[in-house]
């Protein structure tokens, strides 16, 4: 028989106090980091305010709408977070990260220009010499330690992850009893919001390189790829398998969040556009279809097949996986597509019924699945929108504006 050193009683109130001892250091380290991160940020933040957005002001360096482009509301920043400082050093987590979560606007508008920033200052720093050399002294001074102006306009974003962290771990480490709590979740919830902008924005704007990247690659002004809510989704050469049975031809294919681009390498004796791509089709995917022929087991490749209402391509790869890559892709874009319009729709109908129907009108229901879409807004246009170089006699079915409906159901030789 084995006896316990404590009564049962006192045991489990000794292991929950033990969990609570636990939890309160775990607390007090995040809110030590906290302070002292905060401490140093503030004083970055104060060099790039004095040195450079105070002085420039007074020199006149920089015209006021390209100032105020480059650093946006850095000084607004600067002041909250002096603010936020100030309760932190004094004990006050709760009421300080509450009255800073009141003014996140400034890190929001802070956080959409800061790739306008960017742009503008590589811009200065090429036509701009006195601001070169201005720029230049500064960092120079022992206070910068090195750092480079370009790296410490990112602070503030790089910062709003750091809170997103620190907040997780005083907010996990607080009783739900404890004053503070209410506080810390609040404070949380609004911080993990700049960081969801933060994170749609760079993938917008990583979105966009991808489509100047694209457009590059494109012989030619006409083929024109950056539109208003389309995505890039992937590239990659594929076998096209012509309807009549002859050899198939290598051609590459470029897969957008509304359609997908078929196009051919420009001949190797041209100097200039030898490593460039001539379009040659879009086919819109609203109403497409797409399937495995084969395939469907690790094997040498596969054959897919993609059906539009008046065309229908077979796709062959000889590897499995770049093949099995491309119908994922396809698939997913063809059923958000799909999934939008059918929202569309079913909202437009609502619209447009009578308030007091005096028949009642049946909608038939529809399959198509209504998942979340990235955005392709225009996808009914994407055909106007996408002009591609071709001979003249196909020119002109390009020029004119098509339909919606028409956009929608076929492919247009480019």
């Amino acid at each position: 028989m084995s006896f316990s050193p404590h009564p049962p009683g006192l045991s489990g109130c000794s292991s929950i106090q033990e969990q609570r001892d636990r939890w309160e250091r775990k607390r007090s380290r995040a809110a030590k980091e906290l302070v002292q991160t905060e401490q140093h940020y503030c004083q970055q933040l104060e060099l790039v305010t004095t040195f450079f957005v105070e002085i420039l002001k007074a020199k006149g360096t920089l015209k006021e709408d390209v100032r105020e482009g480059i650093f946006s509301s850095i000084k607004s920043i600067l002041s909250m977070n002096q603010s936020l400082l100030v309760h932190l050093e004094n004990g006050y987590i709760g009421k300080g990260l509450e009255k800073f979560s009141s003014h996140l606007h400034h890190y929001n508008t802070y956080v959409d220009n800061i790739y306008n920033a960017n742009k503008l200052l590589g811009i200065q720093l090429k036509k701009n010499k006195a601001f070169r050399r201005f720029k230049k002294l500064q960092e120079a001074r022992p206070q910068f330690n090195s750092q480079k102006l370009e790296d410490m306009l990112q602070m503030p974003v790089q910062r709003i992850r750091q809170y997103k962290h620190l907040l997780q771990d005083l907010a996990a480490n607080t009783s739900p009893d404890h004053p503070e709590f209410e506080q810390l979740s609040r404070a949380l919830v609004a911080v993990c919001e700049v960081s969801q902008r933060i994170q749609g924005n760079a993938q917008r704007h990583e979105n966009h390189l991808q489509l100047c990247r694209v457009q590059k690659l494109l012989q030619g002004r006409k083929t024109r790829v950056l539109a208003p809510g389309r995505w890039f989704i992937r590239e990659g050469w594929l076998n096209m398998v012509p309807p009549k049975g002859s050899e198939a031809k290598p051609k590459m294919f470029f897969l957008f969040s509304d359609l997908l681009l078929e196009a051919r390498r420009c001949s190797p004796l041209s100097l200039s556009n030898g490593e460039k791509f001539v379009g040659q089709h879009a086919y819109p995917l609203q109403d497409a279809a797409v399937e495995k022929v084969f395939g469907h087991t690790r094997s040498q490749g596969g054959l897919l097949s993609l059906t539009l209402p008046n065309a229908k391509l077979l796709l062959m790869s000889s590897n499995h996986d770049d093949l099995n890559d491309w119908y994922q892709c396809l698939s997913s874009a063809i059923r958000k597509l799909q999934s939008k319009h059918t929202v569309v729709l079913q909202r437009d109908e609502r619209c447009g019924q009578p308030l007091h129907p005096a028949v009642d009108h049946t909608n038939p229901g529809r399959k198509r699945d209504l998942a979340s879409v990235e955005p392709s807004e225009h996808a009914q246009k994407s055909v106007g929108e996408l002009e591609c170089s071709a001979p003249k006699r196909t020119k002109q079915s390009v020029d004119v504006e098509p339909s919606a409906e028409a956009s929608s159901s076929s492919c247009v030789i480019l």
